[in-house]
């Protein structure tokens, strides 16, 4: 464009008119591109163009300001690390195919001032008449007034090309691009950059190309390979996955992909894409092609790698017999082995990884014949494959058979490691040739002295064979090394690095030509609007402070607040509470998304810090425990054993005071326990003063903490909430909360009592007792109680619910209508689907930092209760049929048992009052025969004979048999008389009322109620 300006100025001497005619050809492109249709998407990509543009030139001004020199009197930098925070949506924009190139052209710029016009030309004809000092300096001022001028940029990167510095050149060409939104500029700036060497310059010229022009491909692989090549692997994967947008199931993009997502570990992804192209060319090529072996072996490793061992051994199957032409001989996966390919049609690769994931997934004897014909070809032909068999054997603690693969491979230097030696001496240890790994280990600490783990392993050994000597030497070279490598690491840490090649190139490139990391520029871009670790810290301190002397006061207003003296002591103390409850309830270090994660500090130790602390504990044990070993023998001792106990008192002493890894018990200077009391008191309260909502949402939110995931702690929870819920009468929220410790606790009773005592009378506990939710939960429980005791086998214990559950049901029955699995709790449903990888990796984990680790015990006899208590749930419902059915077992597990019998007795009698029934005399004998049998087993006892009283006067009052029912409610009576209380006096009385005033006997109905029924 510079050239074409030149040739325009040829043509006229007046500068200043040149400068019109050009703002003239400038607003007729202008006009014609109005003509033009513009994607909104292409507008706001240009827009953000100009805004990095805006950007730079603020920087540009703020350096110079600071250093008092004018603009572009000197090299300036431009950090990219805000401009990375929109890339990712231009790479969904890019990835979605969105946007239309426009016609080429300059776009509108501002509206120039006479003056700057006039300085435009004198700097064009300054460089015609070869002026380039002139030229430079004319130009400069113009961009110091303006700018967002296009043309003086150019001219300028002209002169400082023609004085032979290019980069400068560049630099400034790139700045005038942002004013051009030339899709064809921007790549020839990023090829430009890139020859140059300046990588992140062209990374962000290529990022603009795919901008302006989505339909550019060539720059999206270019953007890659270059991303790829400087170690930005997830800028390489969102250009890959552009191509990938419109080319899908592109196999050479997904082989390139392949090793991006490789590299960013995420197998979940690749093995998805590569799955869903075989689907794919499957479709498209029925009898092979496109697909190759050697990408079927790639997706079954990363199947393996994933550990879906069966998805490998499908896609082998299925690959191989697609490329051999006989993809319809689908009958061939009804075998669940491999005979299919017993002849030996089957490549060794293929075999191969089909043998990994056989002796992975358990199918050793399969897995073996795989394995058998890779391990007979040359080691050197197939060293990878005789590794991965070796170590899935390994895996499964087959070490007899891993162990001759291991040393196969260690025999040939070509395919020799320490990692295979290392392996092989694990191997001849847990087949306790301890003398032969010993040698291994030697050799390893001869070939790598830096090896402190295999000098920890040899030292293991010498301690079993009782060289404790020697072990005892090879703990201290190990401590040594650590304490070295420590001292070393410190200094270097506090050096600053000197600039280098490539800070000296940085200097002539926009941005900082530095290898960072995706997460370094995250970690960057954070860091500028974060307080910095210390300020954390001493935040933290006041905070700690502030708790401590809360908890002070709260404990001298609680005497005042229970005393009830000060009429203010109970609002001063909520106030208290309240912020303390609130600062617990905003800390998000509590309240993790993972809550197999138990609560490690306010500022944990990262992983690899964690590893390396108890590696060094681990150390310092065996010393101090080697040690005492040789202190036995007196006569080892002398000046230098005297040096050795010093030193194993204070490594035992270092040993002692290495805190257990795991969970924190203290938050802010209080313990977890000191804080749930709080919150509970504090929850107490609330209901008290009618605030249950306010207490409901606080426990139900603590219920959820990292820190109080422990059974004991989550049922002190749920027992709160369940004292509360009474208190205000909502039966709903403590029938919810009693099954979820009846879910918890399997198999046990006490939960049961706990629900039968929280609702034990009354209009609404009656109508929370008959839901339909816990209808079917206590259903479920009773199918697997029953299940338990008639057929164990049939159950299999879930460890992520940590319950047993029906080894053949399916996903929707086992997890209920009443949706107990998945809750918001601690995930304690009956669902008795198989976990994750990555769930039962947290349950493990979880299980480490819980009292509850073991299996519960299955039951052996019937449990009479919770089949008992489903009866008087159908009692309640007026479902009598059901309720005797369910009875009637009850009565067949215990036969022995008053409530049972009582509870039959009063169902039969309930179905006998139904105008459904067709047996009534039957029914009510049997209820009567029952009742007896109730009262032969509770009448011995003289302080339960007026109940029994009670309950046959009850039953004849609702047979209608009134001259029966008077005489046992006259004995209830006259047994409350003798004993002086009123223990169903009253009930007995008002029943005997009714009966007195429906038969006309008011004034006896009359007596009663000024004897028994007036306050």
């Amino acid at each position: 464009m510079l050239f074409e300006d030149k040739e325009r100025l040829d043509d006229d001497d007046n500068s200043t008119e040149e400068s019109d005619i050009d703002e003239e050809e400038y607003s007729d492109e202008s006009s014609d591109d109005d003509d033009i249709e513009v994607d909104p998407e292409e507008t706001a990509a240009e827009k953000e163009i100009e805004g990095d543009f805006d950007r730079i030139i603020q920087g540009i001004r703020e350096q110079d300001a600071a250093s008092g020199a004018a603009v572009l009197s000197k090299d300036w930098d431009f950090n990219f690390i805000a401009e990375k925070e929109a890339e990712f949506r231009d790479d969904l924009r890019e990835a979605s195919g969105v946007g239309r190139k426009k016609k080429k052209g300059r776009t509108a710029g501002p509206v120039l001032s006479q003056q700057v016009k006039s300085l435009i030309g004198e700097g064009n004809q300054a460089y015609i008449d070869n002026n380039i000092p002139d030229a430079v300096r004319i130009m400069s001022e113009v961009i110091r007034i303006e700018p967002r001028a296009a043309a003086p940029w150019t001219v300028l990167a002209q002169c400082y090309e023609d004085m032979g510095e290019k980069e400068t050149a560049l630099k400034l060409r790139v700045m005038a691009a942002h004013l051009r939104h030339d899709a064809d500029e921007w790549d020839r700036l990023a090829r430009h950059s890139r020859e140059l060497g300046y990588n992140q310059q062209a990374l962000y010229c290529y990022r603009k190309v795919n901008s302006l022009d989505p339909t550019n491909v060539d720059a999206f692989w270019d953007r890659a390979s270059l991303a790829k090549e400087v170690g930005d692997f997830r800028t390489a994967k969102h250009a890959l996955f552009a191509i990938l947008k419109r080319f899908p199931h592109d196999l050479t993009v997904l082989r390139e992909l392949h090793l991006v997502l490789v590299e960013l570990n995420d197998l979940p992804t690749c093995a998805f894409l590569l799955r869903e192209a075989f689907d794919h060319h499957q479709k498209l090529h029925p009898t092979g092609g496109g697909f190759t072996e050697l990408d079927i072996l790639l997706l079954a490793d990363l199947y393996n790698a994933l550990g879906e061992y069966d998805k490998a051994v499908d896609i082998i199957r299925k690959g191989t017999r697609w490329l051999q032409g006989r993809q319809e001989q689908r009958y061939w996966d009804l075998c669940e082995d491999d005979r299919e390919y017993d002849m030996p049609s089957w490549t060794r690769a293929a075999a191969g990884e089909n043998a990994v994931a056989r002796i992975k997934m358990g199918d050793i004897e399969e897995g073996k014949k795989h394995a058998d014909a890779v391990l007979s070809e040359d080691v050197l032909d197939y060293a990878v494959l005789f590794s991965e068999i070796a170590d899935a054997y390994f895996e499964r603690e087959m070490y007899a058979e891993a162990k001759p693969i291991y040393e196969l491979l260690g025999g040939d230097p070509a395919t020799s490691s320490i990692y295979v030696l290392l392996q092989t001496a694990a191997c001849m240890r847990n087949l306790e040739q301890l003398k032969e790994a010993a040698e291994v280990y030697e050799h390893i600490r001869l070939a790598d002295p830096t090896n402190n783990d295999a000098k920890m392993k040899l030292a293991e050994i010498y301690e079993i064979l009782g060289e404790t000597r020697r072990a005892l030497d090879l703990v201290y070279e190990v401590i040594d090394s650590r304490k070295k490598r420590k001292n070393a690491n410190q200094p270097q840490a506090e050096m600053t690095p000197d600039p280098s090649g490539s800070q000296a190139m940085a200097s002539t490139s926009l941005f900082t030509e530095d290898k960072l990391t995706a997460k370094s520029k995250a970690a960057a871009a954070r860091a500028q609007n974060r307080l910095t670790h210390a300020q954390l810290r001493e935040l933290e301190a006041e905070k700690e402070k502030e708790v401590i002397k809360g908890f002070k006061r709260l404990k001298e207003q609680w005497s005042a607040l229970l005393s009830g003296d000060d009429v203010n002591a109970e609002r001063e103390w909520v106030l208290e509470a309240e912020k303390l409850v609130d600062m617990f309830r905003e800390t998000r270090n509590l309240f993790l998304t993972s809550r197999a994660n138990p609560f490690r500090g306010m500022f944990p130790r990262s992983r690899k810090r964690k590893q390396q602390a108890e590696t060094e504990a681990d150390e310092d044990r065996m010393a101090s425990r080697l040690q005492l070993d040789l202190g036995k023998d007196s006569h080892s001792f002398g000046i230098q054993g005297l040096k050795d106990v010093t030193e194993r008192d204070s490594l035992a002493r270092k040993a002692k005071s290495v805190d257990k890894p795991g969970s924190v018990n203290i938050f802010r200077g209080v313990s977890f326990d000191d804080w749930l009391q709080m919150i509970i008191q504090y929850c107490f309260v609330l209901t008290k003063r009618d605030q249950f909502d306010v207490a409901d949402e606080v426990l139900r939110h603590i219920l959820v903490s990292n820190a109080y995931q422990a059974p004991e702690r989550q049922d002190a929870i749920r027992l709160a909430l369940i004292t509360c819920a009474i208190c205000t009468q909502n039966y709903t929220a403590v029938v919810d909360q009693c099954r979820k410790l009846v879910t918890r606790y399997q198999f046990n009773n006490e939960p049961l009592r706990i629900m039968l005592a929280s609702i034990s009378s009354g209009l609404r506990p009656t109508d929370a007792f008959i839901t339909s939710t816990l209808q079917k939960h206590l259903f479920r429980e009773m199918k697997l109680a029953d299940a338990a005791v008639k057929a164990p086998e049939s159950l299999r214990w879930n460890t992520l619910n940590k319950r047993y559950a029906h080894s053949g049901g399916s996903g929707a029955s086992s997890k209920g209508d009443d949706g107990d699995v998945g809750d918001d709790d601690e995930g304690d449903g009956d669902g008795d689907g198989v976990p994750s990888t990555e769930q039962a990796a947290a349950e493990k984990s979880h299980h480490a930092s819980t009292s509850v680790t073991e299996k519960s015990p299955i039951p052996t006899k019937h449990n009479p209760v919770i089949v008992a208590i489903y009866g008087q749930i159908c009692i309640a419902a007026k479902s009598y049929q059901s309720a005797i059915f369910y009875l009637l077992h009850a009565y067949d597990y215990a036969p022995n048992d008053p409530m049972i019998c009582l509870c039959l007795a009063i169902a039969s009698i309930g179905r006998a009052m139904q105008r459904q029934s067709d047996n009534r005399q039957h029914l009510v004998a049997q209820g009567m025969a029952f009742l007896s049998q109730y009262r032969n087993l509770r009448a011995n006892d003289p302080e339960t004979r007026r109940e029994v009283e009670y309950n046959f006067a009850r039953i004849f009052h609702q047979l209608g048999l009134y001259s029966y029912a008077v005489k046992h409610y006259e004995k209830v009576l006259q047994m409350a008389e003798e004993s002086g209380d009123d223990l169903y006096g009253k009930e007995s009385a008002y029943n005997l009322s009714l009966i007195y005033v429906f038969t006309g006997a008011t004034p006896l109905a009359r007596a009663l109620y000024r004897r028994w029924l007036s306050v």
